[in-house]
């Protein structure tokens, strides 16, 4: 037998509806919004390097010169390979038998190898060699965890 307090179970219904928000909805929709999120917090996060001073220069392996990262610039990049974990994220939802460790571990994994591009751009400042790699890291926290979370509660 169990005795809970009107407090208790309000604070049960509570903990329920917010995480019922992720476990409700399908991994697809989740990974969307997700993105979304991580995409904004990301580009946010490059205007205040923006405004700080950081050039916004960079340039690809085998570039002459640095080319201008527009305004936009990190949050279409946000988008564009958050693509491939939202689909890597419905795959495990289907197939995996604990999606969201393997998610988890193998998006870290990734994230990590992808320091590797902002670590040797040439003709690019060090200080927007950091904001790079750095805003790598921005994206990943917002959009890995509640990805994770989404695919810890099972339902595809």
């Amino acid at each position: 037998m169990s005795v809970t307090t009107p407090q208790t179970q309000a604070a049960q219904t509570g903990s329920r509806s917010s995480s019922g928000l992720l476990s409700t909805r399908p991994v697809w929709l989740v990974g969307v919004l997700a993105t979304l999120a991580g995409a904004v917090v990301t580009e946010a996060f490059a205007l205040v390097a923006r405004a700080a001073g950081v050039p916004m220069e960079a340039a690809s392996p085998g570039a002459a010169e640095a080319a201008e990262i527009p305004v936009g610039g990190f949050f279409g990049g946000v988008v564009f390979w958050s693509v491939a974990g939202i689909v890597l994220a419905v795959v495990l939802a289907r197939w995996a038998r604990q999606p969201a460790r393997t998610f988890t571990v193998t998006t870290v994994a990734l994230t990590v190898l992808s320091l590797a591009g902002p670590a040797v751009a040439p003709h690019t400042a060090t200080s927007t060699q950091i904001v790079l790699a750095a805003s790598h890291g921005v994206a990943a926290a917002v959009i890995i965890p509640l990805l994770a979370r989404r695919l810890s509660h099972g339902q595809r």
